[in-house]
């Protein structure tokens, strides 16, 4: 038999299904709620609400365990390619040599952009903030790939799909960032590798090669940042996707979201703290004394985590992939030093290391993004690339799913009771 939650309501005792996940996680299976009581539930933010069930990524906050289709982040992060990460999430296995290497192909084979997309990149003003530069090209590419706004797609469609965006995107990227630095775009080079190939784009000088260490690093960090289960970018991609939008305008939203400050800005907001560190003189430690006096409105951006708890697994990997690059481009900055500072003070602080307030994911990607020269500006687009992989597997879980519905939460309404229109000349 299986187990169920009991539920009274105004004298009458609803049984609830409990499902339970292969982690052992619980939830209550509330769909028939409201058709057999007229009740509905109430999460602001959906904190407590399970809007899918997925078997994409697992998720302990209280723990520290980030999983991929089950592998630990840790030993994806050691040993796998980030386009191999990427086949992982959208196809449920790790691809042996011959599908890893037809998927490379065929992301490969999309290695340049339509040239009326080219020049819709080129009419944006240079100082155009990049996200939305980002989250209007991609959703243009639906013009000129008509063929992905029939719905629903197949398999066949759906694979090209998830290989295009993989290609293009980075493109986009580096495209626009050339344009703003007053250069020509330099094209694709898919035999460099994925995350050679987009810094070749970005940063590439005559007679001047990527360091491979540096696009190593670079590739651990997209894959540390590949899914995060139901975040809000996430739930965002599989709500657009709910009501057969086409992929483009579906990841364009996903874009958007990770576009808020809450969100995808993280990373950002730790450049802009170090810089407000720096005008005041450079004395972290006395900001370090902010953060603790509960009078005082500031905080330290880049540590803890809303979701993990004890300890984020994903900032351990980051560190040793920071430290690398700190070291192999021997940069001299006074941002960097500061974070270093504040890294080891907050670190050996009791204060910090009893409430878990430990340097996250977002504090080490900044780093490393500054250290790549890479404008703040910038930061969340580079998000964008490694969460494309995510948003993609969540889209298309969600549309290979025979019970999916249109996404449609309801509300309880707080305004105003039936009244009376009144005509303009008689409202006081």
């Amino acid at each position: 038999m299986s187990e169920v939650a009991k539920l009274e309501i105004e004298g009458k005792v609803l049984e609830i299904p409990i499902i339970t996940g292969s982690e052992g996680e619980k939830a209550l299976d509330i769909k028939s709620l409201r058709k057999d009581t007229g009740y509905i539930t109430l999460d602001n933010g959906f904190v407590n609400t399970g809007s899918c069930t997925s078997a994409i990524t697992f998720l302990d906050g209280e723990k520290g365990i980030l999983r991929y289709r089950g592998y630990p982040i840790e030993q994806l992060a050691e040993n796998s390619k980030f386009l191999e990460v990427s086949y992982l999430l959208n196809f449920g296995k790790l691809p042996n040599t011959k599908e890893f290497n037809i998927f490379e192909e065929k992301v490969n084979s999309f290695a340049t952009l339509p040239e009326g997309l080219k020049k819709i990149i080129d009419q944006y003003p240079t100082n155009a903030h990049p996200m939305g530069v980002m989250s209007a090209v991609t959703s243009s590419l639906a013009a000129f790939y008509p063929e992905f706004l029939d719905a629903p797609l197949d398999g066949a469609q759906r694979e090209r799909a998830i290989t295009q965006l993989m290609a293009q995107v980075k493109i986009i990227a580096a495209h626009f960032y050339k344009r703003t630095q007053g250069k020509e775009p330099v094209a694709s080079d898919p035999s460099l590798g994925f995350s050679k190939d987009f810094l070749n784009m970005m940063f590439s000088e005559e007679g001047k090669e990527v360091d491979e260490e540096v696009a190593k690093a670079l590739d651990v960090l997209f894959t540390l940042h590949a899914d995060h289960e139901q975040n809000c970018s996430a739930s965002t991609v599989r709500v657009i996707g709910s009501s057969q939008a086409n992929i483009f305008a579906t990841i364009a939203g996903g874009i958007d979201a990770l576009w808020g400050q809450l969100h995808g800005g993280a990373n950002q907001r730790v450049l802009e703290m170090l810089e407000e560190i720096q005008k005041a003189g450079g004395d972290y430690k006395k900001f370090i004394s902010k953060a603790k006096d509960k009078n005082d409105s500031f905080r330290l951006m880049g540590f803890g985590h809303r979701v993990y708890k004890n300890f984020d697994p994903r900032a351990t990997i980051i560190k040793k992939q920071c430290d690398i690059i700190l070291e192999k481009l021997k940069i001299e900055d006074p941002l960097l030093d500061i974070a270093r500072g504040l890294e080891e003070e907050a670190r050996s602080d009791d204060y910090f290391v009893k409430r878990n307030l430990y340097p996250n994911v977002d504090f080490y990607s900044g780093i490393i993004y500054k250290a790549l020269g890479i404008p703040t500006n910038m930061f969340t687009v580079m998000f964008v690339l490694g969460r494309l992989p995510g948003w993609l597997a969540q889209w298309k879980e969600m549309r290979e799913d025979v019970t999916a519905k249109i996404a449609r939460p309801r509300q309880i309404y707080t305004g105003e009771r039936e009244r009376d229109y009144v005509p303009m000349m008689d409202r006081k």
